[in-house]
């Protein structure tokens, strides 16, 4: 064996479908001197192509189901947490990321309680108000691992998938390899890195892209900009908060409610 040998350094690719492809365009760009691939318009048509095939499948697995894959992904973090450490997450937040799984994963099966109802109606008749996903969930992330993990979770517990923007690179990919072995299904979620101001606007105006969250938006201008490209296609907004958001903070039901339809069905008494 040599003395010396180059080491070999690790690429971050996208995450779609998945898998982790370069970009299409075979660009990259350097992060810490880490080699990043930069996402291009034709990756993030990709992106929501994977995410749109997987969300029907994944909206029809039970709460249950999805409870238990979001406290695997848990457990992988927690086993992989040296990693993190190693992009620059402090300990703190993989801690914080980790609670953050379990607590959506314990929401999965009672969200649908505390946000529907039987409804009171003049008639021999049930009514019932049942939440459903959005669909597909177009995400700009905030720079932090917390805000990353805080804008997914929500999301994908309540049968939606997602395209997500990343602001941190090494650390999105790396919880990318997380969930690629914590039994979710390909396309559920799909992590782009980048520019987003290259990738959003076509991510807004998107026909196939049912909601957009633009919580890691910090450009005040630019935020108004993709609202207006999500306006074409009627697609609901979540706006950056005003004054920022404080991640560690219990996050409340909001996140998931925000990216849920309320269906209402009827069915006569007495059959």
């Amino acid at each position: 064996m040599p003395d010396l040998r180059l080491r070999v350094r690790k690429t971050y690719k996208l995450f779609i479908g998945g898998a982790f492809p370069r970009s299409e365009s075979g660009r990259t760009y350097l992060v810490d001197g880490d080699n990043i691939a930069l996402a291009s318009r034709k990756d993030a048509r990709d992106a929501v192509v994977a995410a749109r095939k997987a969300q029907p499948g994944w909206a029809g697995a039970t709460a249950y189901n999805r409870g238990q894959v979001l406290y695997r992904i848990a457990e992988m973090l927690e086993a992989r947490r040296a990693e993190f450490v190693a992009c620059g997450v402090p300990e703190a937040e993989v801690d914080a990321a980790v609670d953050r799984w379990v607590w959506y994963a314990g929401w999965s099966d009672k969200i649908a309680q505390v946000h529907g109802g039987a409804n009171p109606v003049a008639g021999p008749y049930f009514n019932i108000s049942a939440p459903e996903p959005t669909g597909v969930v177009g995400v700009v992330a905030p720079a932090s691992f917390l805000g990353l993990v805080s804008v997914i979770a929500p999301a994908v517990v309540t049968g939606n998938t997602v395209v997500v923007l990343a602001a941190a690179p090494q650390a999105a990919i790396t919880l990318a390899e997380v969930i690629a072995t914590s039994d979710v299904p390909g396309g559920v979620v799909n992590i782009l890195t980048g520019a987003a101001a290259e990738t959003a606007p076509w991510l807004a105006s998107h026909d196939d892209v049912n909601a957009i969250d633009l919580t890691g938006v910090t450009d005040p201008e630019l935020a108004a900009e993709w609202e207006r490209s999500a306006a074409g296609s009627l697609k609901r907004v979540l706006r950056p908060p005003a004054g920022g958001i404080d991640f560690a903070a219990e996050p409340g039901l909001t996140p998931m409610t925000a990216l849920l339809e309320t269906k209402t069905v009827w069915h006569p008494k007495g059959f």
